[in-house]
């Protein structure tokens, strides 16, 4: 039986070749991310014609296969205007942040891909409801977060970073002492490092409204 198993292990390995096989396991691995993020199937769709687009250009060399499939579902998100950050990819495909965050980056500069901008306001409300803040301090941080687009110092930061650094200065404008930066870190999957960096540029950009 052993030796069956074997020998049908490997006829079935014969039958493609290292491309097919690998474009095999990632399609797999892709249904198992829309599954956990609920994606529609046009973004899967979109997902795998990047993908091919990648391995017909022998840009995964070098790179895990998840770590490069997963950077085209983020990308097909962006493209498709389906709001998820990488934090969430990186939770559904179980690969981490830095790997995907360089293989998108690799892709995208690539194929010279304009890829539009995240939804802030939408990275904000998801963090407010998801850390609990009171209304008014839901509410001040949406009025920051619209002045800091207008202002364009939202360009090239971390959504979610700056969104947590944000809710964590509404609340110390508001008294409430007890969100810590870690807290707000630990919510939005970046490090209390990160929230530290982008409150001290809002302080010093914009001094008038970030009185804490």
């Amino acid at each position: 039986r052993s030796r069956f198993w074997n020998l049908r292990m490997w006829d079935h390995l014969l039958q493609y070749d290292s491309g097919s096989r690998n474009l095999t396991h990632a399609f797999v691995q892709l249904r198992t991310c829309k599954e956990k993020m609920g994606l529609p199937y046009s973004v899967v769709e979109r997902t795998a014609y990047i993908y091919r687009r990648v391995q017909k250009k022998r840009m995964i060399m070098g790179r895990t296969m998840g770590g490069v499939l997963a950077a085209c579902v983020y990308i097909a998100c962006r493209q498709a205007g389906i709001p998820r950050t990488l934090n969430d990819v990186a939770k559904a495909s179980n690969i981490t942040y830095k790997e995907i965050s360089s293989a998108y980056r690799l892709i995208v500069f690539g194929f010279d891909l304009r890829m539009p901008s995240i939804d802030q306001i939408y990275c904000l409300v998801r963090l407010a409801n998801a850390t609990e803040v009171s209304e008014r301090v839901k509410r001040q941080s949406i009025n920051f977060m619209k002045e800091i687009i207008e202002k364009e110092l939202s360009a090239g930061k971390d959504p979610m970073g700056l969104a947590a650094a944000v809710l964590y200065l509404a609340c110390q404008h508001h008294g409430d002492t007890t969100k810590t930066q870690r807290y707000f870190a630990d919510a939005a999957g970046v490090t209390d490092v990160t929230i530290r960096n982008r409150c001290n540029e809002l302080r010093n950009k914009m001094p008038g409204m970030m009185k804490t």
